[in-house]
């Protein structure tokens, strides 16, 4: 295995204060003094809001000394209603901010650095009687963009005169809706008319029109994010520079999206950025935004919703991740209605949105009608895609007054699937005004009781899961973005909130949860864009060939890949002749990325299915008790394997050179587990509920293969951590 450096060493290069913070390396007997004394650096950090009324220095200190006394480690302060004073970055806003850090300092407590009033990030706060946003009014030519399309009917053999729509010009087309030719008709243009000579055909003309929508941020635009960045972050570095990295530890952005525009967010800058990246221009691939254009479909969504995600990613997240390193401290985030199985239309790509940020993050708010508990595994996935070892979770607000029984099992769901940095969602300023229950201050009757043992219980959880910890799994599920790309389109049927269009058999979340939650054997989720930059095929094993994330697969996972790049596909082949095992679900790639590799997909793909080695097989429904049999069927081995009736979810990493496991019973029901662990262990149980640690009940059942066979009582909703001595 090539030489690799820990985040740590990375860090210390580019944020010193940052590379000391609590998230670097610890050793084990620092993890194990923690595991029972639970120092503030590894205690939860709340949302804290102060919501709708006007606040005070002495009730500041007050409530900053309660979190202490609950448990809590530290806070973000996040400024809330429209009643809200003093006003939002104003001088005594900021001087009331300034109590908050020296008392923090005081307690020895941390601060997030929430940066925005109320959400999504992007405004600056201060709405005026107009409904104006502050970064508006200062930057009005700096907002989201809406991508609009215009349609004329003309008449065949005709001399047309169309005067060009008010917005940007993004693209001018005519295209014949018989046999989806398309001209670029941009040319003809002249001082804002078109005169275009019709040829024979039914054709109808096309423009494509970027205009001003919503008062928010460019998410795209890198010089509207920086102009963002100096109107908030900077504005707190420039007055409390000197707790950047001791008591200010991190930022927090709060629900950017793509959905806004009526989903058609874009920017001005597309056709630039698309022409310095590709070469040429992407003027005749804009029907496809709306139409299907015939054989080059795919392959123009692609481009262009790809090419979008990237801005995306590097036009804001990247920005603001940029700035916080550069100043000394974390960043985390998350993006708005990510429970969406499609999400080209509200993250443009839920993995790659967090290419570019040390935290990545997603909210669990709301109740069922908000599944977030599928798509945890898409977020710490790509934390580990890109080579990162946190992953935080904004938890529990709009649930209610919801039992301790469920925040519990809440909480031990997210850590079991790589989410690793809980933030609870919320205490209350004035909590004669709660907006979003529970409300998880002492202050609550119905919680405060209960707080401290469940802020050990955290930080108990985060002494082991934060300490850049490497993940360890058996099998690799491809993330079909690819034809998540190839299928959408502008203004689908579902609405622009919901994602806009639902694709048939796309089964990559329900496999996962079937993966996980039904079959107990954990995966990890990887971009097409990392299969190709950072994957090789060695032996039977596909290598994730990371720093710190470094993995051995060897189980490889196509679900529902209708489109797939050649290259990602002549990868798996590679992996699959090599003695690599293969299923592909619900639906086989039948396109590719680029037009001109379809018939070679196909002919890949066939090949591979009919080879008599029988490395890769298809399943054309992914039912538990099919994808059972697909793993028997492949001779699947994996490193832990149960073999009582009862399975309970589990994570395996390794932290300071231990291996450890993490397993969390979500039932209510106790479960007696037996399983075999390959390799010799000496192997104690620490109990994240109580701190207790006791030796378990294991033997080396094979000491020529190296088995080590584990017997384990499980409580009902309980979760323990498995040990290597």
């Amino acid at each position: 295995m090539l030489f690799r450096k820990t985040l740590f060493a990375c860090l210390c290069l580019c944020a010193p204060s940052l590379a000391s913070a609590q998230y670097a390396q610890k050793s084990w007997e620092t993890i194990q003094e923690y595991f029972q004394t639970i120092p503030l650096s590894v205690r939860p950090n709340p949302l804290w809001f102060w919501n709708n009324t006007r606040v005070e220095p002495h009730e500041l200190k007050k409530q900053i000394a309660q979190a202490q006394a609950t448990g809590y480690g530290g806070l973000s302060i996040l400024p809330f209603g429209k009643n809200f004073s003093p006003e939002y970055l104003s001088d005594e806003y900021f001087e009331l901010y300034r109590v908050c850090i020296e008392e923090a300092k005081r307690l020895g407590m941390s601060l997030w650095l929430y940066d925005e009033y109320g959400f999504p990030s992007g405004s600056g706060g201060l709405l005026n009687a107009d409904g104006i946003s502050r970064f508006e009014l200062k930057h009005p030519s700096h907002t989201i963009k809406r991508l609009d399309k215009e349609e004329y009917p003309v008449l065949e053999n005709t001399k047309t005169a169309i005067a060009i729509p008010e917005g940007i010009l993004m693209a001018a087309i005519a295209m014949d809706s018989i046999n989806l030719r398309r001209i670029d008709i941009s040319s003809a243009i002249k001082e804002g008319v078109l005169g275009w000579n019709v040829p024979q055909g039914n054709w109808k003309v096309l423009f494509f029109m970027c205009r001003p929508d919503i008062g928010i941020v460019d998410y795209m635009d890198k010089e509207a994010v920086g102009l963002y960045i100096n109107m908030t972050h900077d504005e707190y570095y420039k007055r409390f520079k000197s707790h950047f990295g001791t008591t200010i530890v991190g930022t927090f952005f709060d629900e950017p999206t793509l959905y806004h525009a009526k989903g058609r967010s874009w920017t001005a800058k597309f056709n630039e950025a698309f022409e310095n990246k590709y070469g040429f221009s992407p003027a005749s691939y804009y029907p496809a935004l709306w139409y299907d254009i015939g054989e080059e479909t795919q392959q123009a969504r692609n481009y262009l919703f790809g090419l979008r995600s990237e801005l995306y990613a590097e036009g804001y997240t990247k920005q603001v991740n940029d700035w916080s390193r550069a100043h000394g401290v974390w960043a985390t985030g998350h993006q708005d209605n990510e429970e969406v199985v499609n999400p080209v239309g509200t993250s443009g790509d839920l993995m790659k949105c967090f290419k570019y940020l040390d935290i990545p993050g997603i909210d669990k708010i709301g109740g069922v009608d908000r599944p977030a508990e599928k798509f945890y595994k898409i977020v710490s996935s790509a934390a580990y895609n890109w080579d990162h070892s946190m992953a935080m979770s904004e938890t529990y607000g709009a649930m209610g007054n919801i039992s301790w029984d469920q925040i519990y099992n809440i909480a031990m769901d997210q850590y079991v699937k790589g989410i690793n940095l809980l933030i609870p969602h919320a205490v209350w300023y004035d909590t004669s005004m709660v907006v979003f229950k529970p409300e998880l201050s002492s202050k609550s009757p119905i919680y405060g009781k209960g707080l401290p043992a469940y802020t050990d219980y955290l930080g108990r959880l985060n002494t082991l899961m934060q300490n850049d910890a490497r993940w360890m799994g058996d099998i690799a599920i491809l993330y079909p973005i690819q034809t998540m790309q190839g299928d959408h389109y502008m203004d689908g049927p579902l609405g622009h909130y919901s994602g806009g269009v639902e694709m048939a058999d796309m089964d990559y979340i329900d496999l996962g949860v079937t993966l996980f939650d039904s079959l107990a054997h954990d995966f990890m989720f990887i971009h097409p864009e990392v299969l190709d930059a950072k994957c090789q095929v060695e032996g039977d094993l596909l290598i994730l060939n990371n720093e710190v994330q470094y993995n051995s697969f060897s189980i490889l996972m196509l679900p529902a890949c209708k489109t797939i790049s050649l290259s990602n596909l002549q990868k798996v082949e590679a992996f699959v002749k090599s003695g690599g095992k293969l299923i592909f679900t619900s639906q086989l790639p039948q396109k590719a990325s680029l037009a001109k590799d379809d018939k070679e997909v196909r002919r890949i793909v066939d090949k591979m299915l009919s080879s008599k080695k029988e490395r890769a097989i298809f399943v054309k429904e992914p039912t538990i008790v099919n994808i059972k049999a697909a793993l028997k069927h492949l001779k699947a081995d994996f490193d832990l394997r149960f073999t009582s009736a009862h399975r309970a979810k589990n994570v395996h990493k390794m932290v300071s050179g231990k291996n450890i496991w993490f397993f969390a019973n979500t039932q209510m029901m106790p479960k007696d587990l037996r399983f075999e662990l390959k390799g010799k262990y000496k192997l104690s149980i620490w109990d994240p509920h109580t701190g207790a640690q006791e030796k378990a009940k294991y033997s080396i059942v094979s000491k020529k293969e190296g088995i080590t066979e584990v017997e384990m009582n499980m409580p009902a909703n309980s979760s323990l951590f498995l040990i290597e001595q």
